[in-house]
């Protein structure tokens, strides 16, 4: 698969934001906004750093990618759907009865996941696992692992980063989407995580702090994670809740909140500049 450029990627991502609000306003549930504010790194990492193939989910020289954060899933649906791991329609089904686009991601139902998600704080010992086993391979399969900044709350999530550093898993790259929200308000008002890299760092992480929606500096963090050895990287990614929509970028309530139908099509418009593509027909 050609590797896209920084220009492409943000038309990309611009067209995976739009996917995750019309399925998310279709099903009238779901969680927009932390979705939003990883899209410009998932659609990174599928369409250019990750070894992967659409046409053969379970291929066996595949890096991994863990969504420890698995409300997330509209985003990494949108993606898959993309790439042709799952046709295009199914989109549309999105957590309803029997649809294989769950609310949460269910790897016995959706070709592309690797693991079912959703306990937050799980993720990270997950990925430990499969980058350990890959070691033990020797494959030069690499793991990637999605966290958010609310979920580092979760005691485990340390646990799992001193056993990543205890075992020099320097195949494991760990990213957190930093943006300052979740559920209940502000992380640093629910309970504080900052210093994130001072602490991984701590732990004996090589940490990366970055713009996680600037793809130069995206790419530029996924080179040299992969330069590093001996130990395993973390990317904290800076971004913002619902980014790419003006109207609810850093509200709160959209965490788990869906657009109407109204809004749902001024969200299109503001996307559709980025795109620089005519507004179609919503699903």
């Amino acid at each position: 698969m050609e590797k896209l450029g920084a220009e492409q990627l943000s038309v990309k991502s611009a067209e995976m934001r739009k996917e995750i609000l019309k399925m998310t306003t279709c099903a009238g549930s779901g969680h927009p906004g932390g979705s939003l504010s990883a899209t410009d790194i998932v659609v990174a990492l599928y369409y250019r750093e990750m070894k992967h193939k659409p046409d053969n989910p379970l291929w066996g020289g595949r890096d991994k990618f863990v969504l420890s954060k698995g409300h997330a899933c509209p985003l990494l649906y949108a993606v898959l759907a993309d790439l042709g791991y799952f046709p295009k329609e199914e989109l549309g089904k999105l957590r309803t009865l029997n649809s294989m686009l769950q609310g949460h991601p269910s790897s016995t139902k959706t070709p592309g996941i690797e693991i079912s998600t959703g306990s937050l704080g799980q993720g990270l010992s997950v990925a430990n696992g499969m980058a350990l086993a890959s070691k033990l391979d020797k494959s030069d399969s690499r793991i990637y692992c999605l966290l958010g900044d609310g979920e580092l709350q979760e005691g485990q999530v340390w646990e799992a980063a001193m056993t990543s550093a205890h075992y020099k898993l320097d195949n494991l790259l760990a990213i957190v989407d930093f943006n300052r929200l979740q559920i209940d308000g502000f992380v640093e008002d629910v309970m504080g995580v900052e210093p994130i890299a001072d602490k991984f760092s701590a732990f004996g992480w090589n940490s990366i702090e970055i713009d996680g929606h600037d793809f130069e500096e995206i790419i530029s963090a996924f080179a040299k994670a992969k330069e590093c050895t001996d130990k395993p990287t973390v990317i904290v990614a800076k971004t913002t809740k619902c980014k790419g929509v003006s109207f609810i970028e850093n509200v709160c309530d959209y965490h788990g909140k869906t657009l109407t139908s109204e809004e749902l099509q001024k969200a299109i418009g503001e996307l559709d500049l980025v795109c620089n593509i005519e507004t179609g027909e919503e699903r």
